[in-house]
């Protein structure tokens, strides 16, 4: 059996999109299901916007997730002598023509195609006229007039198209320069793929491609169309739904196996199973079982399985990836005495680190501002609990979980007072917000003098307002 090779050749005019690590997933996991290789191909021939500074995103973002390509990256740019050398064997096959028509023409001819209820496609004109190479004419293609060439694709079947519908697609411009279809095809070739899988909207361009192949006379390739990555409204997924780069998510905070966890359910499921890591997609993932309508990106899910892949880590691991999320904060986690405790009250406090990050900002830093609704509602224009609970406080000699929760429970009692009563108004005292672990945790992750300070704080501020 011939060896499994996938590519995912990305055209370099832009951050790695969503949904081009999506389509390096699935070829990266079905080529290691079957012990292949996963390529990669830089198609930079539009040099207007393919940039270097794009590429190296591309290739540092599918390196930092862990899609890591098992040969050098090769780049259409510099291999145009190939092309070339392909072109003037078709040429030579006499499967090819040079065309002399002119933009104006051709404009001329789709319109009159259109207005005649006809499917817009060059019409031949210069298929027999034998004419010599020159810088204002282009090579095309000679595709079958006649007949029929069927895709056999994983995820959709057989499909047919009649050849009649596909013109002779151009190879070559008039300055030398190769078509995206040469491109493709040779380097394909040359790069040893067995499997093409890429977006659906791709389908189209693929009989044209094997049309390629048959003149050069190169082997039957496997193809797979992924569904699209569609936004909610079922629009191909663009920055009005969500962000759109790897780099934007990874900077959020997600981790990079929810992140794929949550793309490999883009078009494919497992039975019940929510929760992937890559060993387990290539373990299980099967091409078949694609489905062929659109995958709609719900960042609710990815919030999910983020959640569930922080939970999975182990605290140590938590603390790594959460520590650059606080720098960005000027804060140094080690300065908590209590850290370890603080991280697994807090660790599942937000759905991406940036979030905890947020959360956890008020446990080193002064709180910088009050939820005022949350004041509204459980203060009001009164301190007398934060002042009956600071003289407690400041007072009690048991600082610890048990002993906080006996005074809460005390006061509570003897002020004949119910728990958000009296709760609510520490939680804002030390945390700015009514989000917290349990209050008698959340007292002694503070020490006593800082207890005190901050209940003083949010006292001085109901004063100052009312």
């Amino acid at each position: 059996m011939k060896k499994v090779v996938t590519r995912f050749a990305p055209s370099p005019t832009g951050t790695l999109h969503i949904g081009g690590v999506r389509t390096a997933l699935f070829n990266y996991v079905y080529a290691k299901k079957y012990n292949g290789l996963f390529l990669v191909r830089i198609e930079d021939t539009d040099r207007v916007r393919s940039t270097k500074e794009f590429e190296k995103n591309i290739l540092d973002s599918l390196h930092s997730i862990g899609l890591s390509p098992d040969l050098e990256p090769i780049n259409q740019s510099e291999r145009n002598e190939i092309y070339s050398a392909a072109a003037q064997k078709i040429i030579d096959s006499k499967q090819a023509y040079y065309c002399e028509c002119s933009i104006e023409r051709l404009d001329k001819m789709r319109s009159d195609q259109q207005a005649n209820g006809q499917k817009p496609q060059y019409d031949g004109r210069c298929r027999d006229l034998n004419l010599d190479k020159s810088d204002k004419r282009v090579l095309r293609l000679k595709t079958p007039l006649e007949g029929e060439i069927v895709v056999k694709d994983f995820v959709r079947g057989d499909i047919v198209f009649n050849n009649s519908e596909l013109d002779d697609l151009i190879i070559l411009r008039g300055d030398g320069s190769p078509t995206y279809h040469l491109c493709n095809v040779v380097d394909d070739y040359e790069q040893g793929v067995t499997t093409v899988i890429r977006g659906e909207d791709h389908t189209s361009n693929t009989p044209r491609q094997m049309h390629i192949q048959n003149a050069l006379g190169y082997p039957e390739l496997e193809y797979a169309h992924l569904p699209l990555v569609l936004g909610e409204d079922k629009k191909r997924l663009s920055k009005r739904h969500a962000a759109t780069s790897l780099e934007e998510y990874q900077d959020i905070g997600y981790l990079d196996s929810a992140i794929l966890n949550t793309l490999a359910r883009l078009g494919w499921s497992k039975g019940d199973s929510e929760v992937f890591y890559l060993e387990d997609l290539i373990r299980d993932f099967e091409i078949s079982e694609v489905q062929k309508s659109g995958a709609i990106f719900d960042i609710t899910k990815l919030d999910f399985l983020n959640s569930q892949h922080m939970a999975n880590l182990s605290l140590e691991d938590f603390k790594n990836y959460l520590t650059p999320f606080m720098i960005k904060h000027d804060i140094d986690i080690n300065t908590h005495p209590k850290i370890d405790l603080l991280i697994e009250s807090m660790r599942s406090s937000g759905t991406t680190f940036s979030n905890v990050a947020d959360n956890l900002k008020c446990y080193f830093l002064d709180v910088e501002s009050y939820n005022e609704n949350a004041i509204n509602k459980f203060i009001g224009d009164s301190d007398e609990v934060l002042q009956g609970l600071k003289s407690r406080i400041a007072d009690i000699a048991d600082w610890s979980v048990e002993g906080l929760d006996n005074l809460l429970a005390d006061y509570r009692e003897e002020k004949n007072l119910k728990v958000p009563q009296v709760n609510q108004p520490l939680r804002i005292a030390l945390t700015g917000s009514t989000n917290s672990p349990s209050l008698g945790l959340t007292l002694f992750l503070f020490d006593q003098i800082e207890v005190v300070k901050r209940i003083n704080d949010l006292m001085g501020q109901i004063h100052k307002e009312s």
